[in-house]
């Protein structure tokens, strides 16, 4: 497995959804929709997104219907082969993949996107997905095999953003307009592949003929998806304007769907706080956590708290004495309050981690070992280390975009001044920060922050891969650990992934207790996604495997 991460993965923070305990799951990818094995056929079609829960039919009103957000989605990219960042808010209502991967819980695994159903051969290393007739793309052309084939091609190409997702593609072969064949290198979940957040999306092959020839086409802010809406008007850094696409495949009959959604672009949290209870916006979708129970207490909302594939870690840099010690990575481990650091950076809606792992995504397991607080065995690891009464100073690094961090922080430089550490706290913008991590590991920060989730709802290939596989250059190994008998656990468990997920699972077990044991990495917590909803407004549920995206096409207006 080859993994090549962009940088804008987080480029991002400040919309953060905050979090609390999703239903655990220590099963293989087929007991749970965000890691679900692959299943011999795709359910029956359905004309709503994987998010959909469709309120009753409204009589039809004067003029167009028209949903206003708040939101803080900026746009990085437009492009939707090189898109890695918050604008999937906008990109999942202009574009579609192949499939959706529902949430936990849901009756399918699967919902059909572009197409219909999908089969794979007995040893997972031949798929075949069946299109949907009649699909179109906003510029009128026609869905087929060519177009597919074309879209992941040129997202293979670029080789930005999300690009590595179909490494395990050895060639996409079209025997007949609305038949796609992937012939793999390895076996590998394909549905969550295609169903993935970012680099999935088929979009128009002239769209694709204008991009190859000019790179900056997208850049002016245009679309060529086949999703429900279609992009109307873009002022960077102030709104985003969708409008429905008549020729939607789904249709816009079932219920009264909105005509138009107008995003305005709000940084502030506060101010999105100001703009809902104002009337200014029928949605926000990111409110301070501190203020939340307010409107758990006002009857005009409702709380909507989900599982997440976010969480929070801290990165010890193996490079920099004392930390290539493991003895004071462990007391640094049993130093910190996990309960404390929970508490305060995610105000009531997170829980402690296990793993760099969130809970409830594969291969998530309560058989991994989790540090709790114990300053006592602390202080006697400090005193194997030979460091007892020695005093170190250590630099922490945030994002200073990313509230959450900036508030537990302190927490953490408080918890190691007992065992003898004086935590420097430097707040960073994550671009800043991203290059001191990547430069030269002896003179970067001790003490890394970051808050991650997987680019799709595999977190073994993507989290345990990214954060602890030996690399000659760090990109996401940020505490530059190597260890060749993770590598090779890492390695083997992704590529038995769908053939045998019971030993996938414990080889990704093994690999994590030693980290756990190594602990190079230090995982904090798991954040919940949290929204605030006013009742008036239909039809809105939350979607785990797609973190930075709402679905507009369900809403309706009571």
């Amino acid at each position: 497995m080859k993994h090549v991460k962009f940088l804008f993965l987080l480029a991002f923070i400040v919309w953060l959804i905050a979090a609390c305990t999703p239903a655990p799951t220590v099963a293989p990818p087929t007991s749970a929709p965000a890691a679900s094995a692959p299943t011999a056929a795709a359910p029956k079609p359905t004309t709503v997104p994987p998010t959909a829960v469709l309120p009753t039919t409204a009589p039809t009103p004067a003029g167009p219907r028209i949903l206003k957000v708040a939101a803080t989605a900026s746009v990085t990219n437009w492009d939707p082969s090189a898109s890695f960042s918050t604008e999937a808010l906008y990109l999942a209502n202009l574009y579609e993949p192949l499939l959706w991967v529902n949430p936990p819980g849901a009756k399918e695994p699967y919902t059909p996107a572009l197409a219909e159903k999908w089969e794979r051969s007995s040893d997972a290393l031949t798929w075949t997905f069946r299109l949907r007739k009649g699909a179109k793309f906003h510029d009128g052309s026609e869905l087929t095999s060519a177009a597919v084939t074309q879209s992941i091609s040129r997202t293979i190409t670029l080789d930005q953003g999300a690009a590595f997702i179909w490494g395990p593609v050895a060639k996409m072969e079209t025997p007949d307009p609305q038949t796609v064949v992937f012939k793999l290198k390895y076996a590998a979940p394909m549905e969550l592949i295609a169903g993935s957040t970012y680099g999935a999306w088929i979009y128009s092959p002239k769209a694709i003929e204008a991009a190859n020839k000019d790179p900056k086409y997208f850049e002016k802010g245009l679309e060529a998806g086949s999703g429900p809406y279609k992009l109307e008007s873009y002022t960077p850094g102030k709104e985003v304007v969708l409008a429905k696409f008549d020729d939607y495949w789904g249709g816009w009959k079932d219920v009264i769907h909105y005509d138009k959604i107008v995003i305005s672009i709000t940084p502030e949290a506060v101010t999105q706080q100001q703009m809902l209870e104002g009337g200014q916006v029928d949605l926000a979708l990111t409110l301070p956590l501190e203020n939340i129970k307010r409107f758990k207490d006002n009857p005009n909302f409702y709380v909507s708290e989900e599982p997440s594939l976010i969480n929070f870690v801290a990165y010890l840099n193996t490079k920099r004495p004392p930390l290539d010690n493991k003895l004071v990575r462990q007391a640094i481990a049993y130093a910190l309050s996990y309960a404390d650091i929970a508490t305060v950076g995610g105000q009531g809606y997170a829980t402690q981690a296990r793993s760099v792992v969130p809970k409830g995504v594969w291969p998530y397991s309560d058989d991994v070992f989790q540090y709790k607080q114990d300053l006592a065995k602390a202080k006697d690891l400090m005193k194997q280390a030979g460091l007892e009464g020695k005093t170190f100073k250590l630099a922490l690094t945030y994002a200073s975009e990313n509230a959450n961090e900036e508030r537990f922080a302190p927490v953490i430089k408080d918890a190691l001044k007992p065992i003898g550490f004086d935590v420097e706290i430097k707040p960073m913008l994550w671009t800043q920060q991203w290059k001191l991590g990547k430069d030269d590991p002896t003179k970067a920060q001790d003490i890394f922050v970051l808050q991650y989730w997987p680019t799709y709802s595999d977190a073994g290939s993507d989290n345990l891969f990214s954060m602890y596989h030996s690399e000659k250059k760090p990109f996401f190994n940020l505490g530059y650990y190597f260890n060749p008998e993770v590598d090779k656990l890492i390695d083997g468990a992704g590529e038995i992934m769908v053939t045998d997920p019971k030993k996938s699972q414990e080889m990704y077990v093994k690999a994590m207790n030693i980290m756990a044991d190594e602990s190079p990495v230090l995982p904090l917590y798991d954040a919940k996604a949290v929204h605030v909803v006013p009742k008036t407004l239909l039809g809105f549920k939350y979607n785990m495997n797609y973190p930075f995206s709402i679905f507009f096409y369900p809403l309706n207006k009571k």
